[in-house]
């Protein structure tokens, strides 16, 4: 394919998205909409319309009414909505209890949350001994390799599964590499409530991470310290009761 058509298929693409974005505004004030209604408010062809909606259906953020034959908002944009929601006030209600740890231990504190085979930082806040580690808010790791990835993954199998799905990279030479490697620590995770990770991130660093459950019981985040091995090693058990106690807490004060 030639650049100036690589470009165009790119610019077509975007414009498809935009027009997908656009019909989901449609239903801002309208609980339910035909397809013939949409196309007239987005300005396109029936069949467009309805190659967009078919396309969001099937991915659950529009779906149709059987009853009206017309479509409407589907679960899976709400389900996505209340993630949105949920995590913003967990990072809201989460802040003072992680600098309180901070303040405590001198280390650097982590939120995650799940995605996938990964695990998101949703909060960092940077150890007070100097300088501290370079992981930004956002920043995707894969959880068999995080003490706060293999807590999500202990209590959550379609976690666990997703990760055994899509392999084991070596972020170190201590990187899990194996499902038999990946079972055997989400066994260990959940016979002592909590997980470690020494030196498979970035050989010199270790973590402690404990789960932080919602009303439900289902782990919905991870809570981590952060430190140098040599410093972490020998107080893993006193580290480990501190990240329990602050998750929860948390847990707590949520109630996602």
């Amino acid at each position: 394919m030639s650049v100036d058509a690589t470009e165009r298929a790119i610019d077509g693409g975007v414009k498809a998205l935009l027009t997908a974005l656009d019909l989901l505004d449609c239903f801002a004030l309208d609980e339910e909409l035909g397809v013939s209604q949409i196309a007239r408010r987005l300005g396109v062809a029936k069949s467009t319309a309805h190659r967009i909606l078919t396309t969001l259906c099937a991915r659950g953020l529009t779906e149709k009414n059987p009853e009206t034959g017309q479509y409407r908002l589907g679960l899976h944009l709400y389900e996505l909505g209340q993630i949105a929601i949920n995590r913003v006030k967990l990072r809201q209600t989460a802040f003072p209890l992680l600098e309180e740890l901070r303040q405590r231990t001198g280390d650097t504190i982590h939120l995650s949350v799940p995605d996938g085979a990964e695990m998101v930082y949703l909060e960092r806040l940077q150890t007070l001994r100097g300088m501290g580690l370079v992981t930004p808010i956002g920043r995707r790791m894969p959880s068999h390799a995080t003490s706060g990835g293999k807590v999500l993954a202990a209590f959550e199998p379609e976690l666990a599964q997703a990760r055994r799905e899509a392999g084991f990279p070596q972020l170190t030479v201590y990187t899990i590499r194996s499902c038999a490697e990946f079972d055997r620590a989400l066994e260990v995770v959940r016979r002592q409530g909590y997980g470690t990770s020494v030196d498979e991130t970035a050989v010199g660093l270790a973590s402690v991470a404990a789960p932080v459950f919602d009303s439900g019981g289902r782990v919905r985040a991870s809570l981590s310290i952060v430190a140098p091995t040599d410093r972490m090693q020998p107080n893993v058990e006193k580290t480990a009761r501190l990240a329990l106690q602050a998750a929860k807490v948390l847990s707590h004060r949520a109630g996602m």
